[in-house]
């Protein structure tokens, strides 16, 4: 996830009571609820993309994939009470946005049509009983085996797809988070790109996307002080985000409303009614994971709302990030679990097709060898 703010290594309060331990993936259940989450992810981007063309409104590709979303969450674990639903609310983010673009009808960039050769991302997520499975995916509006993406943009996607193929071959128990993202600026530097500055990767846990163990991709100056090194271990489940540009890699605020919140874990009591109505929908509907005013009942009230909310930070804001100096931005982002019988890839878009991206890079010997290993071995 993209954040602008220093990494705060300090644990914030769980709003679940249940045990964590209870969650593991030595439990088949575990096991089988990311997976059907996946599913349901996987699913609901393709359902995305096929809308993705010429002349669609952002608004109404983000209603498709929550939309989708809710209907493949009813038709799993149909006897079972727990909850389910988005863990990510889909946002569009075109060109030069990076990410957190989850726009509201009544914005004006939300019904602004896509333009042949834009460069779209879509990010979402599914969640069965708090168990979450998050995928992000980068194409070009017309582009096809015909009219094939070339240049810098071509170079962008591949960056990103393959820094992707590389820090899930590195996803391996014992190896530190600096190796990985040693991998990742290697891989991306090939392509004359670099990571958004400031970009993490999570471990999840249960009702939680963002976890406390962090893979930063390209430390800003303010990160590389505070930023602790971990280690990957059996029994975790990781969301890799990566966000690449062929630009300075500096992200910054847009101007675009801010529309993605979630719950921060700090206790307040909210003085107006229209906020704590919010804050009791939030804790019904979404629970801890980020939501878009969006998907909020009534939308005007959730503006009102949310404005105490944030200030008071019973809220987290997820800001709406740019890239500084107006390069494109590509986005890969999925799932993984590292279980004791192997690393397995939970979301997944279209196959990456080099017909349709092409780029006259190269590898050197050392990248080559690593892509051409087994993902799923623990070695």
């Amino acid at each position: 996830m993209m954040k602008t703010k220093a990494i705060d290594n300090k644990k914030k309060g769980k709003a679940e009571e249940v045990p964590e331990e209870e969650y593991t993936l030595n439990d088949p259940t575990v096991i089988d609820k990311y997976k059907s989450a996946a599913n349901v992810a996987n699913q609901s981007l393709l359902a995305v993309l096929e809308n993705v063309k010429e002349g669609a409104s952002i608004f109404e590709l983000c209603k498709i994939g929550d939309n989708k979303v809710a209907e493949l969450c009813k038709k799993s674990y149909t006897k079972a009470s727990f909850n389910r639903g988005l863990s990510y609310p889909t946002s569009v983010s075109v060109n030069d946005i990076a990410c957190h673009f989850s726009p509201l009808e009544s914005d004006a960039e939300a019904v602004k049509p896509l333009s042949k050769g834009d460069v779209v991302k879509v990010q979402l997520g599914a969640h069965f009983d708090g168990l979450a499975a998050v995928i992000g995916h980068t194409v070009v509006v017309g582009a096809s085996e015909a009219e094939p993406v070339t240049g810098e943009k071509a170079d962008l996607l591949s960056a990103a797809h393959y820094a992707a193929e590389g820090i899930l071959r590195m996803i391996k128990p014992g190896k530190m988070s600096t190796e990985i993202s040693d991998v990742a600026q290697k891989i991306t530097k090939t392509f004359d790109c670099s990571p958004l500055e400031g970009s993490l990767c999570h471990n999840q846990t249960r009702n939680k996307i963002d976890g406390e163990k962090h893979i930063v991709l390209n430390p800003s100056d303010e990160q590389r002080n505070k930023v602790k090194i971990n280690t990957v271990e059996v029994g975790e489940v990781y969301l890799i985000d990566i966000l690449v540009s062929g630009g300075q890699a500096k992200p910054r605020p847009s101007k675009n409303r801010t529309t993605v919140y979630c719950k921060s874990g700090t206790n307040y009591k909210l003085k107006m009614q229209v906020a704590r109505s919010l804050y009791s929908e939030v804790n019904s509907k979404f629970g801890t994971f980020p939501f878009s005013l969006r998907c909020c009942e009534d939308e005007r009230k959730a503006r009102m709302g949310v404005i105490e909310c944030a200030k008071s930070h019973v809220l987290e804001a997820f800001d709406v990030i740019e890239e500084k100096d107006g390069h494109n931005v590509a986005q890969v982002c999925f799932s993984v679990m590292v279980t004791p019988n192997g690393v397995s890839r939970l979301t997944s878009g279209p196959a990456f097709n080099n017909k349709i991206i092409v780029s006259d890079k190269k590898f050197d010997a050392e990248i080559t060898a690593l892509l051409n290993t087994s993902p799923k071995s623990l070695k």
